[in-house]
């Protein structure tokens, strides 16, 4: 299992990467995701919420310490994949929790706030929580094995 999330964490850095290199694109090009009005990467990964802490609205675009947040989701997959590969699976289960919950927050801002919907945001989203689920699968099977074993030598 610890591949399989090794493997999701990967599909996470690129699908990260892939938004990163949206919100470094000239915001007067079309991004290869804008699809339709509703679906448009460029608008969401060049919004005041794409970067981290979140612009305020007087604030010059390029002024100021912001990290993109496809930074973030770089950093966390990556952190994700390394504590997977070292078969650390409550590190993992807590850092996916961090990463769902973050990931939650920033479509709810999608839906409410911009009202659009950037495709690799949805695709990361799909990512740790798959990643959430199989390592929930692990610990709970993991805590099942010990119970059972310590019903059986008693």
């Amino acid at each position: 299992m610890k591949y399989l999330v090794a493997l999701l964490a990967v599909a996470g850095i690129v699908v990260s990467t892939m938004a990163l290199r949206v919100h470094y694109m000239d915001p007067a090009l079309a991004p290869p995701c804008a699809v339709t009005e509703k679906f448009d990467c460029g608008a969401v990964n060049h919004s005041r919420f794409a970067v981290f802490p979140p612009r305020t609205f007087d604030e010059d675009p390029k002024s100021g310490h912001h990290i993109p947040v496809a930074t973030l989701g770089i950093v966390g997959y990556a952190l994700i994949l390394v504590l997977a590969l070292m078969g650390r699976w409550f590190l993992v289960f807590q850092a996916a929790q961090i990463g769902f919950l973050m990931a939650a927050f920033l479509s709810y801002i999608e839906a409410f706030v911009l009202e659009k919907w950037c495709i690799y945001c949805l695709w990361s989203q799909g990512i740790v929580a798959a990643i959430l689920l199989v390592t929930i699968g692990v610990l709970l099977t993991r805590w099942m094995g010990s119970r059972r074993l310590e019903i059986t030598s008693r």
